[in-house]
């Protein structure tokens, strides 16, 4: 892996392939299979597996691998399972040991797969967050606004009574001042205090208060897929964050408190 590493970095600075070959002492071939690929990529083959004695059963098998999709997880046939029913039901004579390989590769063949995401600066995300903190010697649950930019880490924290309208706009004036500008643009999930309908073609209605602060602040805004967090996975993270490391132990405030500056922002996130 170093030898790797050093032929890669040497080629990204300028070492033409053939130099890379001479200094190092590895074939030019060698020199194009490492710059293909950021580490090696082990054995690849070329043909798939073979597996005679599954042809015409696995067909049975994608059906109760679909089907199980609708099920509970604890109900879900097992590769154990799958086999059983396969020698019960249609005669299959095959072992064990096919059946499961054919499962494990099925699995990872169907599985999502998430790409690493670059953060470009001058973009945002924002969400709110849920902690119990303590206001005049009496238990109950904040929401806390969190606004986090992911190229550089700097965030920004502050807990509300409720995640209304209101706080949503309170929350980003607050932010906005604490980083000294606006961001390009914030991503957020698809909350109704931002939008008020999504039409059936995905275009999304504004709430009015929502709309304004946009207006007056000319960011743009942008949304992540429904159920899948890992969109905005840094603000997702920071919010967990900031609960551990700023709601830890619970905050204890006064009565008659009506926004809470748990954390007014911090320069990076440790």
């Amino acid at each position: 892996m170093e030898l790797y590493k050093k032929v890669r970095l040497a080629c990204a600075e300028g070492m033409s392939r053939r130099a890379a070959a001479k200094h190092f002492n590895i074939s030019r071939g060698t020199v194009e299979k490492m710059l293909a690929f950021s580490v090696p990529p082990g054995y690849r083959r070329d043909k798939p597996i073979r597996r005679p004695k599954l042809d015409g059963f696995t067909e049975f098998i994608d059906v109760w691998l679909e089907a199980d999709k609708a099920v509970h997880r604890k109900q879900r046939h097992t590769a154990k399972r799958i086999w059983e029913r396969l020698q019960a039901e249609h005669g299959f004579t095959g072992g064990y040991t096919i059946v499961k390989d054919y499962v494990r590769d099925r699995e990872r063949r169907t599985r999502e797969m998430f790409v690493p995401l670059a953060h470009l600066p001058g973009h945002a995300q924002a969400d709110f967050g849920e902690a119990i903190v303590v206001i005049g010697g009496v238990e109950q649950k904040a929401y806390f606004f969190v606004m986090d930019l992911p190229h550089s880490d700097a965030y920004f924290v502050r807990a509300y009574p409720a995640a209304t309208a209101e706080a949503w706009i309170d929350g980003h004036v607050r932010a906005f001042a604490f980083f000294g500008g606006v961001p390009q643009s914030v991503l957020y999930d698809n909350d109704r205090c931002l939008v008020s309908k999504i039409q059936p073609d995905g275009t999304r209605i504004r709430a009015a208060l929502f709309s304004g602060l946009q207006s007056h602040y000319l960011f743009r805004d942008r949304y992540g897929r429904p159920g899948k967090g890992n969109d905005k996975g840094a603000v997702e993270g920071m919010v967990g964050y900031a609960r551990r490391n700023h709601m830890v132990p619970i905050p204890t405030l006064p009565v008659g408190t009506p926004s809470m500056p748990i954390l007014e922002g911090s320069a990076a996130r440790a």
